[in-house]
């Protein structure tokens, strides 16, 4: 085979990578962008190859010291869980960072873009699942100690309340209210523990999407504007579909109350085929596929850095007066589902991004698949 072929190959090769590569001079030109990086960057990789790494990414990145060093040594190196985000690219994306010379007396370098979305999704579900274990073994406890008083304390009150004068009737009132709420507290800790199979079967994710959008403006979500886009040829999800109503509920919920007295508020549900994303189970061998995306977005105010790691750990919360188990629950029931959930965040925009797979024998549309390994 002739190098011109080799070199034809080695870019073919190149282009079809799912993850970006850049090939940048000393002069941190961009000489070369795939397919992927175009797609990272959000350019071009016509406008790219005009363009120096310096111009998408902040000079004290350490993409560029990476890069940088590189150069100088003349051998390979490589960065692990780094940050990288403009007003370009959009919100900070963490990834690992290959950088390495291209060829031998080439003043070249080239850097593979490894993203850690997925992967550090799924680590920090299977932490939290483990923090739900201990969740599930206190809801069986509270659930015996602390509801049946609780019946007691309600069943005084009420009587109290028939019997009082004005003031002292709010206080039983009070007191009547305050038992419930615990007892509503106790009662979701106990899903928790359900246990049970999934009673799954064939669904249209857009039926379920359309009555929690009828469900939210009637109630949590009145008065906020609801933008759908949907792709029509969605094939089917194998699913519960009141646990999935619950799921979309809860987050279209979320967003809702994030709003406070917020004047334009917008919440957007989105679905798509992503044929390329698949993920390692723990306890399977193969990769399971999860190619259905729905995203419910929002123009809020954001969830602080913070508590964004640990959003879907029970007991998690950024409200005043939540339990921080709704979240929770949600990891808990697309888990159910076999999928994975995951958010990003930053100021005016939230999104919260659900990956499921297809119901068995479904027929998936034809389209160029993008590969997310995790």
């Amino acid at each position: 085979m002739s190098d011109t072929n080799h070199t034809q190959i080695a870019a073919a090769a190149m282009r079809a990578l799912a993850q970006p590569v850049l090939v940048c001079d000393d002069n941190l030109s961009i000489v070369y962008a795939n397919y992927a990086a175009e797609s990272f960057f959000k350019t071009s990789a016509t406008v790219l190859q005009r363009q120096s790494l310096t111009d998408h990414i902040p000079f004290d990145s350490p993409l560029i010291s990476l890069v940088t060093r590189v150069f100088e040594r003349g051998a390979p190196a490589s960065e692990y869980r780094v940050s990288l985000g403009t007003i370009r690219i959009g919100e900070d994306r963490v990834a690992d960072l290959y950088a390495s010379p291209f060829a031998e007396g080439e003043p070249l370098v080239a850097v593979l873009i490894q993203e850690r979305t997925i992967a550090d999704t799924i680590d920090r579900q299977l932490v939290s699942r483990g923090a739900a274990r201990s969740v599930i073994g206190l809801a069986g406890m509270l659930a015996h100690e602390i509801k049946n008083p609780l019946s007691g304390i309600r069943g005084a009150a009420q009587l109290l309340e028939q019997s009082a004068g004005e003031d002292d009737r709010e206080l039983a009132r009070l007191v009547r209210d305050e038992a419930d709420r615990i007892v509503s507290l106790v009662d979701r800790m106990e899903k928790f523990g359900d246990d049970r199979p999934l009673e799954a079967e064939p669904l249209n994710i857009h039926s379920v999407l359309s009555r929690v959008k009828l469900l939210a403006q009637n109630g949590v979500a009145r008065g906020i504007d609801i933008v759908e886009h949907y792709d029509p040829s969605l094939p089917p999800v194998m699913g519960d579909r009141d646990q999935l109503i619950q799921v979309f509920l809860n987050l279209v919920k979320n967003a809702a109350e994030a709003f406070g007295n917020r004047e334009k508020a917008t919440i957007t549900i989105s679905t798509a085929f992503r044929p390329g994303i698949r993920i390692q189970v723990p306890g399977v061998a193969e990769r399971v596929s999860l190619p259905l995306e729905i995203v419910v977005e929002d123009n809020g105010p954001g969830v602080p850095q913070d508590v964004l790691p640990h959003l879907f750990e029970p007991f998690v919360t950024t409200k005043t007066t939540g339990s921080g188990l709704g979240l929770a629950l949600v990891a808990k029931f697309v888990g159910n589902h076999g999928g994975v959930i995951d958010c990003a965040s930053h100021p005016g925009h939230t999104r919260f991004r659900v990956l499921l797979p297809l119901a068995a024998d479904s027929r998936a549309p034809e389209q160029r698949p993008v590969e997310e390994e995790a």
